[in-house]
């Protein structure tokens, strides 16, 4: 049996995607085949896989007409992915099936976001966040304050003189498990000038990626909040594989902007 596959990616945070659009093609996504096509030796490679799904096909009633059925590289279930987003609407855009410039909803474990794509340029509103209280991150030896935020994934956000403090992030850093039971992921920020960041991050069930949507979004957040700033407030976040502009709103909502890009797509059989 063979599927159709395309790769994209978001600030080279990258993904797989299935077209499964009427949910015939793939069933319930298994963890094992999930984690195979993400291999980078073994499958096509990439920190996680989007299903490109209708909602109703997905079961999901009272809902737009799209649902992104996000895993993790390792096939665990993730709630939202903001670089991942903005390469699923990009792809309903190429293919015709939304319109280009048009504010389109989808649907995410995290509930709806509103996606605009214009050109290679792709706007999510994010919706809601909330701010926690204050944790504690570890890497060889080294601990730091992290903030906890919540922006459909869970994240810890620390603070650091030099993104290299990281280490290699081979391994997850230590982190509470009492504050975040179902893991997290763990941002390295730096500050580069006013309200403008770096960052690194770790995320669960990938390992450290290139970028991280809704953790460039968690660092805006952490950042607006540490540095009590008026809002509505706009940050630039440089990531490994490019930057993010997120603008964090004055009714607690937060807004993201960025380039996706599709570059491949073919087929292959199922992989066991």
């Amino acid at each position: 049996m063979t599927f159709t596959w395309l790769k994209g990616h978001g600030t080279e945070n990258d993904f797989v995607l299935l077209p499964d659009h009427d949910g015939t093609v793939h069933g319930t996504l298994d963890p094992a085949f999930v984690a195979a096509l993400c291999d980078r030796r073994r499958g096509i490679g990439a920190d996680g896989v989007l299903r490109v799904i209708r909602s109703e096909a997905a079961g999901e009633a009272d809902a737009p007409e799209w649902f992104m059925d996000y895993r993790n590289a390792d096939g665990s279930v993730s709630e939202m992915c903001g670089n991942g987003i903005r390469v699923f609407a990009l792809h309903l855009v190429q293919e015709g099936l939304v319109e280009a410039g048009a504010p389109v909803p989808v649907l995410t474990r995290d509930g709806i976001k509103t996606v605009t794509v214009e050109g290679t340029q792709v706007t999510v509103d994010m919706g809601p966040f909330t701010v926690g209280g204050a944790s504690e991150v570890a890497v060889d030896g080294q601990t730091w304050k992290a903030t906890e935020v919540h922006t459909g994934n869970p994240h810890a956000v620390a603070f650091v003189e030099s993104l290299g403090d990281a280490g290699t992030l081979l391994q997850e850093p230590g982190y509470d498990a009492e504050v975040y039971p179902h893991g997290v992921n763990i941002e390295f920020v730096h500050r580069e000038a006013p309200q403008h960041v770096s960052m690194r991050v770790h995320e669960r069930g990938s390992g450290e990626t290139r970028s991280c949507g809704t953790g460039a979004c968690a660092v805006a957040i952490a950042t607006a909040t540490s540095d009590a700033v008026a809002l509505p407030a706009e940050y630039r976040v440089d990531v490994p594989g490019g930057t993010l502009n997120i603008t964090v709103t004055d009714d607690q909502r937060v807004v993201m902007r960025g380039p996706a890009d599709i570059v491949a797509r073919g087929e292959m059989e199922w992989l066991a």
